[in-house]
């Protein structure tokens, strides 16, 4: 993984669409079923939408029914942290990009082997590289 990648409040609002920033940047969520890619089938490299960095790939990604973008793991061990997320009055396990800190989603322990994992995403977190772009 890259150097971190850090920007103000400000620069990240410029950089990205107000939804964007609300999900990224202020750990909102968007609909379920709403998403650019919960249900896409296209093959490639799913991006962090703030910084690049390289998150998941489209032969990871399954159907979990949930309406989000869903991944039995990530590109790399390095790529996203976790953190503990308490809001909402349950306890669930966050995930971010670790090069930008960009809020992802969260990670359950009910999806597919061989991880057991389901990384459930937000859509304007995410930029799909396309197998066949350069």
């Amino acid at each position: 993984m890259s150097d971190k990648k850090e920007m103000s409040d400000e620069q990240w609002q410029q950089q990205l669409t107000e939804d964007d920033y609300n999900i990224t940047r202020k750990h909102g969520t968007e609909r379920a079923f709403t998403g650019k890619y919960w249900d896409s089938k296209e093959q490639g490299q799913y991006n962090c939408k703030c910084c690049g960095e390289a998150l998941f790939l489209s032969d990871t990604k399954f159907d979990s029914g949930t309406g989000w973008p869903s991944f039995f793991k990530p590109i790399d061990e390095q790529a996203v942290a976790e953190t503990r997320d308490v809001t909402l009055g349950m306890e669930r396990v966050e995930v971010h990009c670790n090069k930008c800190d960009a809020h992802l989603g969260h990670v359950f322990a009910d999806g597919p082997q061989p991880t057991g994992q389901r990384y459930c995403i937000n859509s304007a977190s995410l930029d799909l590289k396309k197998d066949e772009e350069e």
